[in-house]
């Protein structure tokens, strides 16, 4: 039986082993013809890259469909009708199929859930927010309100934020990310640019082609001027194929068919450098919104939305934007009397002219930093611990002197500050509209460029 038995053990382990032999050298011969192949790389990495978009875009479009969900809900609950209040002519996650292209111009969409900036975060714009709802995210996303009505009224082609640096150019962008409820492509430069010949033109291709897949859709191009800018006799012929390609497709002989309609993108472009753009660029942007340095009352708006959240010295200050009564101006009056507020927003208004809202939210980081630095230096002085021994509520509020140290901002706010016969101390002050049919040296500087061309 022993003998037996060790016979039939041997004749198992023969056939595991013949089984065995084949995958093993099929294993073996997958491996190395593998490492033989050049595209091995690109390959996985294509693979990789392709599950990572697909994963992005079902992220994002499940969220959009969440926050569908929720606002039909509450058009149920107000009216009793169950209908959306736009068709939805994107196509499911299953049926989305996308190009190796259309996969890296995917993983630039951006979700509405990761941008904290909403148009109430805002100041001093009111505005252009509002003709950028009426121009750009009201036609995209309820198309048949404005068709209804007049087949003129359509998103306009493309919308151009232009102004001096610091003023809320990439902050509206990011508002419109958010609030709009269209698929939003946030373009890199880095994105379109590619060292193989022809790449670049099908990246740019790519572009339309996945935001008419996602329409509606806005295309965010952050200083614009530099991939779409003037075409010159000596620049690189690949610079000139890509502003091509992307004219092409922009407004083209494929932007609108008889069967699709007309493409629901809008390209939204910001920039610092109007006079840098292309004469055909501009014609494709007809909306042009300029962002100006604020005015008195925009600045007073930023003023308050930046400082909001932060502790301020209220001892003997006053809120200028309110009406007071007879009981609150004598009062006010006899604080006059016994000397100025420790914070006083008239003040900083006033010497705050000339600077951007950028230039204001760095002075007033800057500013809530010295009652902060004055604790610390009390409490080393002191000789206790900077553990436990430290109390937050213990840190005075922010003062007007506060803004006039020796560090960050406080030097822009000295430097800005007018002649005494220049001070603006309304509210309505014009410098700075915000309407569209401002003129300034933006636009004198495009006309100017346009008129060259021409010539």
């Amino acid at each position: 039986m022993g003998a037996g038995d060790r016979k039939w053990g041997q004749l198992v382990q023969d056939i595991v082993f013949m089984a065995a032999a084949p995958l093993l050298a099929y294993y073996l011969a997958r491996q190395f013809l593998s490492r033989l192949d050049p595209d091995a790389g690109a390959k996985a990495e294509a693979s990789q890259k392709a599950l990572a978009a697909s994963t992005r875009l079902q992220s994002i479009f499940s969220n959009h469909d969440r926050e569908d969900d929720g606002e039909y809900d509450d058009d149920d609950d107000e009216d009793g009708h169950g209908l959306p209040p736009y068709d939805n002519e994107r196509p499911s996650k299953e049926a989305l199929v996308l190009t190796p292209m259309e996969q890296t111009i995917a993983m630039e969409v951006v979700s509405p859930s990761e941008i904290p900036v909403t148009f109430d975060d805002i100041g001093g714009l009111d505005d252009i927010i509002e003709e950028l709802r009426e121009a750009v995210i009201y036609p995209l996303t309820m198309p048949h309100l404005y068709a209804s009505h007049s087949s003129l009224l359509t998103a306009p082609s493309g919308v151009l934020l232009y102004g001096p640096p610091g003023c809320g150019k990439t902050m509206l962008a990011k508002a419109l990310a958010r609030e709009s409820g269209a698929c939003f492509i946030n373009l890199h430069i880095s994105t379109l640019t590619e060292k193989w010949y022809g790449d670049s033109n099908k990246l740019v291709a790519a572009v339309f082609s996945l935001a008419r897949k996602l329409q509606p859709t806005i295309v965010f191009i952050d200083e614009i001027d530099a991939v779409l800018g003037q075409r010159r006799s000596g620049e690189h012929e690949a610079s000139g194929m890509v502003k091509a390609e992307f004219m092409t497709h922009w407004d083209g002989l494929a932007s609108s068919t008889t069967n699709g309609g007309s493409q629901r993108i809008c390209i939204l472009g910001a920039t610092n450098r109007i006079q840098d753009i292309d004469e055909a660029i501009l014609r494709r942007l007809p909306k042009k919104f300029p962002i100006s340095l604020p005015n008195a009352g925009q600045r007073r708006q930023i003023f308050e939305l930046t400082l909001k959240d932060t502790k301020i010295d209220r001892r003997a200050s006053s809120s200028p934007s309110r009406r007071r009564g007879p009981e609150q101006q004598q009062q006010q009056q006899q604080q006059q009397q016994q000397g100025p507020p420790p914070f006083d927003l008239n003040t900083l208004v006033r010497v705050s002219a000339g600077m951007s809202g950028s230039d204001i939210k760095e002075a007033c980081r800057d500013a809530a930093m010295v009652p902060v630095r004055e604790y610390i230096k009390a409490a080393k002085a002191s000789g206790r611990s900077m553990g436990r021994g430290i109390k937050s509520e213990a840190v005075r509020g922010l003062q007007t002197d506060d803004f006039f140290g020796r560090r960050g901002g406080v030097r822009q706010l000295q430097l800005a500050e007018p002649e005494p016969g220049e001070v603006d101390d309304g509210v309505g002050s014009q410098a700075s509209s915000g309407s569209t049919e401002e003129v300034d040296d933006f636009d004198d500087a495009a006309e100017d460029v346009g008129g060259a061309q021409r010539r």
